[in-house]
């Protein structure tokens, strides 16, 4: 069967072209929702944007089935403007990096999953490319460029995590016991907003516990 599309975004597409093994099925019915990948008794499901919507599904699913969540976080962006007929009028990278820490902005939402059992989580560090076009009126902080589709360029990295002890390898491997979200923030140079959801997610996903509190700010201590 070919790669069903469903009304599907490019770099959603993409992805799925490149994750693609000899055997899978796409877009293939099992319990009443539609899977964008069945490769055996293992179910994956691609994500680009925010995880709430599939909270219920993926909860449902795992009562019966292995299921793995496939996340992009974009390392490196390329910003493409195009006009009306999705002609190229310039090109650029874009100036913000991104970091593998930028998951558990996404990961908020569902962090209770990650130490389920069958629950895997692959998160795939890729170059996309992000076309915008001008439309009056709209994203006036980007004086009217509107983000109309991404597209998959490259994957650059690729981290499996199976349990909450792959998640909490992400941490950086210098920190003191116990640590703060400063600490994190720190020692892996991401803003103090991502150390503090990541520490929410490993916590509730029990790979670090809270200790006690430092003035406002809650210490913590590996688990895993």
């Amino acid at each position: 069967m070919g790669i069903g599309t469903l009304h599907e975004g490019a770099l959603h597409a993409g992805l799925k072209r490149w994750l693609a093994r000899p055997g899978d099925r796409f877009e293939q019915p099992v319990d009443g929702y539609v899977i964008d990948v069945v490769r055996g008794d293992l179910l994956i499901e691609i994500q680009t944007g925010g995880c709430a919507p599939l909270a219920r599904k993926l909860a449902r699913l795992l009562e019966r089935h292995r299921v793995r969540l496939v996340l992009p976080i974009a390392r490196t962006r390329t910003i493409v403007r195009v006009d009306d007929h999705g002609d190229t009028l310039s090109r650029r990278r874009s100036p913000k990096a991104g970091h593998i820490a930028d998951v558990f902005a996404r990961l908020v939402s569902i962090p209770a999953l990650i130490g389920r059992a069958g629950f895997e989580l692959e998160i795939l560090e890729i170059h996309e490319s992000e076309r915008r076009m001008f439309q009056a009126g709209r994203a006036w902080r980007r004086k009217g460029q509107v983000v109309v589709g991404r597209d998959l360029v490259d994957v650059v990295e690729r981290n499996l995590v199976r349990e909450p002890a792959d998640l909490a390898a992400l941490l950086p491997p210098l920190l003191p016991e116990p640590f703060t979200s400063a600490d994190v923030e720190r020692q892996a140079g991401i803003p103090r907003a991502t150390a503090q959801q990541m520490l929410y997610c490993l916590h509730a996903a029990g790979a670090v516990a809270r200790v006690d509190k430092q003035g406002n700010a809650w210490r913590y201590q590996r688990c895993v």
